[in-house]
């Protein structure tokens, strides 16, 4: 386990983390993941130590991922209002721990785990502990996640991760994208949901694995394929076929991918963000798969990063 004794980060505290040819580096600010090396090739596209992170890469989303329509939802007969994080959409984007510090709780050479407490607050009533698990494995990256409802009464909730993949080297355009999901969410121009469709025979449908080309998604696909253990993986390769694969279990039936375009400079377009949802956007207010954590619940989830060669 290796530490940075530096002046203080945007991100805070770095810890690295190696297994083999692999390391990865979790920081304090979010809990989220930075890097993640495997093979001597950045798989992940992260950020340095001295920015701030742009466009969520790497942070966990809790207690919902996603957006919530003008902050405003009801739950157990009250009507809650949270911030706008979002002003150009009025929405409230990707909930409310991806600017905490965690604290590390445990540590070793190939594995760390650290929490932070999300205390009850104007919109969000409810305390919850969160838990991230992160590991180096033959396999590749593991995450591993818990929730803890703290209160004394039922809260609702929704869990995502937010990576970027990439090939570096292979724009997006020549990316070949596979999404086990068999429809997806129309959305507005606030990129909130209003009709659910499916992808076959349609410039969505990427059950087969193809090349993105010039599409642009901001789009979240359900009706998963499940394996055998009961989850699905989403795969992105370049022309060579290397590229990696990130799986998610059961607790996740929904996949958000977004190609880039709005994000700032050469970011744009550079990566595909791949994200493994328990819920769909505006879940809050739609009901739709969100979770309800009774007191003292824990609510548990794992996904994984995996390099596929050539």
């Amino acid at each position: 386990m290796a530490f940075m004794d530096t002046p203080p980060y945007p991100s805070g505290a770095q810890w690295t983390i190696s297994h083999g040819d692999q390391e990865a580096v979790v920081v304090e600010v979010g809990g989220g993941l930075r890097t993640w090396r495997a093979g001597g090739v950045d798989w992940v596209d992260g950020y340095a130590p001295e920015e701030i992170c742009v466009g969520a890469a790497g942070h966990v989303l809790a207690p919902w991922p996603n957006r919530i329509r003008d902050g405003q939802y009801e739950f157990g007969g009250q009507t809650h209002q949270v911030a706008l994080t979002e002003p150009e959409t009025h929405t409230a984007l990707h909930g409310l721990v991806r600017w905490l510090p965690w604290r590390l709780v445990d540590a070793s050479d190939s594995a760390l785990t650290c929490e932070c407490t999300l205390y009850a607050q104007p919109g969000y009533p409810w305390s919850l502990r969160l838990r991230n698990t992160w590991s180096l494995t033959d396999e590749g990256l593991v995450g591993e996640h818990t929730v803890t409802n703290l209160s004394g009464e039922p809260a609702p909730f929704g869990f995502s991760i937010h990576p970027y993949l990439q090939v570096p080297g292979v724009p997006v355009d020549d990316l070949r994208l596979h999404v086990p999901a068999d429809t997806r969410l129309m959305s507005d121009s606030r990129l909130l949901p209003v009709a659910a469709v499916a992808v076959e025979g349609t410039e969505y449908d990427f059950t087969t694995p193809r090349r993105i080309g010039e599409m642009q998604l901001d789009t979240a696909f359900t009706g998963v394929s499940r394996d055998e253990e009961g989850g699905s993986a989403v795969t992105v390769t370049g022309p060579d076929g290397r590229g990696v694969r990130l799986w998610a279990d059961s607790a996740f039936g929904w996949w958000q991918v977004f190609t880039g375009d709005t994000l700032p400079g050469e970011r744009r377009r550079r990566s595909v963000a791949v994200e493994p949802m328990t819920c769909p956007p505006d879940a809050f207010r739609s009901g739709r798969d969100v979770i309800v954590l009774e007191p003292a619940q824990t609510w548990r989830a794992t996904w994984r990063l995996s390099p596929i060669s050539a």
